[in-house]
């Protein structure tokens, strides 16, 4: 009996601040993360949309993704407008989907509730917290080959480590060493709340593009000019070369497919929903854009300098210190490899860790709120041994790819609901409880409808992602699949479109109007709508109110 009750007291230590009162299954919906964001913690302004993507634009994905276009076979500057057309056409999405985070300020695991059900969202956010979580590992891995860097450019004998390691841990001590310190200077990070962390994306706006640009100038300088791959023409035409640019294109674009889905997230810290319009709309294509273009020029400068092209940034700041281990070359690679760490992290944060822990919080809201899901996100991070799934990049890229799929057909239901069927109208309270007459519970909790259409999104690209992965398949399932985040995207939300006009879901409008019905359906309904839908300071006043969502 005591060993009973102490596990009881035990377990209640563990849990998260969250509601008194709650029944089992309220216990499941909500906790002090998951309500929409009181108006104190609404702290993210225009400037702060636009530092953000300043700031993730910088990291060394996107300095790689036009590389790999001219790898392709196109010209420097067909892969420059293939950038600029990939992340224009991405922008309106992450807009579109961000946009009721932004009006009623709730995140992403709450407005799959909308769309998917109650319970049926959880599998959306479980997807998503498993993508955060193996991306964190990997990102936190190519943030080790950063502080490798910067460490050889202080003490040039690190690289010299002896190894004790074994050879199946699929790394070395060095390596390891790199990695860990990366993993842990980025745990401090993780500790601030979403409406705080603005401030580190703020920073990183300002170190990242001045050493991006501080390396394009020190590289044009070195190599006496830009290079020969400015002046090198493509080398494939007519088809082909449409289709390499429809790949390339895409690939700018499943790039951010995480980005869309979980859009809502930052959105809802939003002070008015205009700050996430206009900002992310014009900010996302023309900061990726210039980073990549700078990504093509250091390339290009690279091959004049060392006779080979060398597209990691990393790897070429690797190969200055090879070839001039002077004071001036080792302080210019040190700022430059610190400030790549610092993109890196803000990217891991941003991309991974809120991310991972928005989407944990709705999985176990009892037990997990978003600091302690952005910590697992870590843990896991570090337990998976990231350096293995790249030992194979092209392998290991072709599957995280494909995994867009999965979120385009999750981002088109979402989006298809909240513009179409619902014409932005909201019932908030009922996307935190179980009644059964409510907009959200569908059949048990899950809306078949979604789930039909998401099936749909997958299956059109299912004999694509075969042929990716090495089989043979015929050349339109390749082409469709090359186009997958559209096909995912459109075929899921058409089919869910078209399941609502045969078996409407309560809650569909004629006219649109992004407004919160709560506090008027809960009169029609005659329930109290003061009874457990409000939160209270320890002065007793309230903080958030369901009914009166700012809109």
């Amino acid at each position: 009996m005591t060993t009973r009750i102490s596990r009881r007291a035990w377990l209640r230590k563990l849990e998260v601040q969250h509601e008194e009162g709650l029944t089992y299954k309220e216990s499941f919906l909500q906790n002090d993360d998951l309500y929409p964001v009181p108006k104190d913690k609404q702290m993210w302004g225009t400037w702060n949309f636009v530092a953000f993507w300043i700031a993730d634009s910088f990291n060394i994905n996107t300095w790689d993704i036009a590389s790999s276009m001219i790898e392709l076979g196109l010209s420097w500057w067909q892969a420059w407008i293939c950038v600029w057309i990939g992340y224009g056409v991405v922008a309106p999405f992450i807009v579109l989907n961000a946009r009721p985070g932004a009006k009623f300020h709730i995140t992403f695991p709450v407005v799959a509730r909308a769309s998917f059900g109650l319970w049926g969202s959880l599998w959306c956010v479980f997807n998503r917290a498993a993508m955060a979580c193996v991306w964190y590992g990997v990102q936190a891995s190519i943030g080790g080959t950063c502080v490798l860097v910067m460490l050889r450019a202080m003490w040039p004998n690190v690289n010299n480590i002896p190894n004790s390691m074994p050879a199946s841990s699929g790394t070395n001590t060095r390596d390891f060493m790199c990695f860990f310190l990366f993993w842990l200077i980025s745990l401090p990070a993780i500790w601030f709340p979403i409406h705080k962390i603005r401030h580190l994306f703020t920073v990183k706006a300002i170190v990242a593009p001045t050493a991006g640009i501080t390396f394009f100038i020190w590289c044009i300088v070195k190599a006496h000019g830009v290079g020969p791959i400015v002046h090198q023409p493509a080398t494939i035409h007519g088809s082909a070369l449409g289709w390499a640019m429809v790949k390339s294109l895409m690939s700018c674009i499943s790039n951010m497919a995480t980005l869309v889905t979980n859009a809502p997230d930052f959105a809802s810290r939003s002070r008015k929903p205009s700050d996430a319009l206009l900002p992310q709309l014009f900010s996302v294509p023309i900061t990726f854009s210039i980073v990549s273009f700078l990504g093509i020029i250091v390339s290009s400068s690279s091959e004049k300098l060392f006779g080979e092209t060398i597209w990691s940034p990393i790897t070429l700041l690797g190969r200055f210190l090879d070839n001039d281990p002077s004071h001036a070359t080792r302080f210019g690679v040190w700022f430059i490899a610190a400030a790549f760490i610092i993109a890196q992290l803000g990217t891991n944060i941003s991309a991974n860790s809120i991310s991972a822990g928005c989407d944990l919080t709705a999985l176990f809201p009892r037990f997990i709120n978003i600091r302690r899901g952005g910590y697992i996100a870590a843990i896991v991070g570090l337990c998976m041994c990231p350096w293995n799934l790249l030992k194979d990049s092209n392998q290991f890229t072709t599957y995280l790819s494909a995994y867009s799929v999965f979120l385009s057909s999750i981002a088109g239901v979402m989006i298809m609901d909240y513009y179409v069927i619902r014409k932005g109208h909201y019932r908030v309270r009922d996307l935190y409880h179980v009644e059964k007459d409510g907009w959200y519970f569908y059949t048990f909790g899950f809306n078949f409808r979604a789930y039909a259409a998401y099936v749909a999104g997958i299956l059109i690209n299912v004999v694509g992602f075969a042929g990716a992965t090495g089989r043979y398949v015929p050349l339109p399932a390749t082409q469709i699949y090359d186009m997958s985040f559209f096909t995912g995207l459109g075929v899921s939300a058409v089919v869910y479109w078209s399941l609502n006009l045969v078996f409407p879901a309560r809650g569909s409008n004629k006219h649109f109007k992004e407004v919160d019905i709560s506090a008027e359906t809960a009169v029609d309904d005659n329930l109290e709508v003061e009874d457990g839908y409000e939160r209270k300071d320890e002065k007793g006043d309230v903080i958030t109110s369901v009914k009166s969502v700012s809109v």
